[in-house]
């Protein structure tokens, strides 16, 4: 008898009565698998590690949204266990299938059938005030620094690579990961970073200063940010919206590139360009180009620049392709 492949389904608690969750299970246990449910949401308190699946998983299942993703990447840490992100949400930017594919999406887990995408990670140091040694924790997405007062601004000293680069009050930073560049930095007015880039990127929430832009460092720099003994709040520290704290006046945080990655499942080799068309649902074709083709389409005459039947529809081709490499040194966990 062949050994039992053992794997992993994280889901959100109100899903776990739906079909998919069972039809999923039953799938999994026709291809052999022996199946174990998480679908606890609570977060691990900041600076904790985080319980790491049982060292002879295959895989996890992710069944659910972006934000289910996040909190199944606490389980993976520090190991080679992928994930592969059934998409039951919204979005869904790190999922690799629909419910709709969820067949096959499980037969070619089962043949062994998908490729792993790398993903950088982002790794926090923070130092308290005396302390000697820091607290730590990672991000897959982003690390977000805002106020512990909300009524309040904090004000932050920014530095890279020991180099002072900017003081102001604000809401809060996002320091993201190019996973993350798609979230809530995206939001914040950042730009989107494909995934094979090694960089991390700070964005500012309003803050009160004329030059307060994202900055871009590369993956061997490091963003410090120490909250000003002046701040009118102390600060609070996010890791991708779960593992969080408050963090006192004179805090100092530092920003890097994690040694360790975390493991994605691919199976559809989709260029990332054609993903984040898709999944933004972004305007290719211009307002213009628009009624050219309507014209077109119902035998208008074109006038003489009414010329561009070139635009573009498909991106496949304009992938640099390539997966962010992992760290040769030891790593962070």
């Amino acid at each position: 008898m062949a050994d039992t492949r053992h794997a992993v389904v994280v889901t959100h608690p109100s899903l776990r009565e739906q079909g998919v969750i069972s039809d999923a299970i039953e799938q999994l246990n026709y291809a052999g698998f022996s199946v174990t449910i998480v679908d606890n949401t609570e977060a691990p308190a900041f600076g904790m590690s985080t319980k790491a699946v049982d060292p002879d998983t295959e895989i996890v299942v992710v069944l659910g949204g972006d934000g289910t993703i996040l909190r199944a990447a606490e389980l993976i840490y520090c190991t080679d266990v992928p994930i592969l992100g059934v998409n039951l949400g919204h979005i869904g930017f790190l999922a690799e299938f629909e419910s709709f594919q969820m067949s096959e999406a499980i037969q070619r887990v089962a043949d062994h059938d998908y490729s792993i995408d790398e993903r950088m990670v982002a790794h926090a140091d923070v130092w308290l005030p005396g302390e000697s040694e820091p607290i730590s924790d990672w991000a897959l997405n982003d690390i977000t620094l805002g106020t512990a007062d909300r009524g309040k601004m904090i004000s932050l000293a920014v530095r890279v690579d020991g180099v002072a680069m900017n003081s102001y009050s604000c809401d809060g930073t996002i320091i993201s990961t190019p996973t993350g560049s798609t979230a809530y930095a995206f939001s914040a007015g950042g730009p989107v970073i494909w995934p094979n880039v090694k960089a991390l990127q700070l964005v500012p929430i309003a803050a009160h200063a004329l030059f307060a832009r994202p900055l871009i460092i590369g993956s061997g720099s490091k963003f410090t940010l120490d909250i000003m003994e002046n701040s009118p709040s102390a600060g609070w520290i996010c890791c991708d919206g779960r593992r969080q704290r408050e963090l006192p006046k004179g805090t100092r945080i530092e920003v890097r590139e994690s040694r360790d990655t975390l493991h994605l499942a691919r199976l559809s080799g989709v260029p990332f360009t054609n993903r984040l068309v898709s999944k933004f649902n972004l305007p290719v074709v211009s307002w213009r180009d628009q009624d050219h083709h309507a014209d077109r389409a119902a035998g208008r005459p074109q006038t003489s620049n009414e010329h561009n039947d070139n635009a573009p529809n498909d991106f496949a081709h304009n992938d640099t392709g390539g997966e962010a490499a992992g760290c040769a040194e030891a790593g962070d966990c």
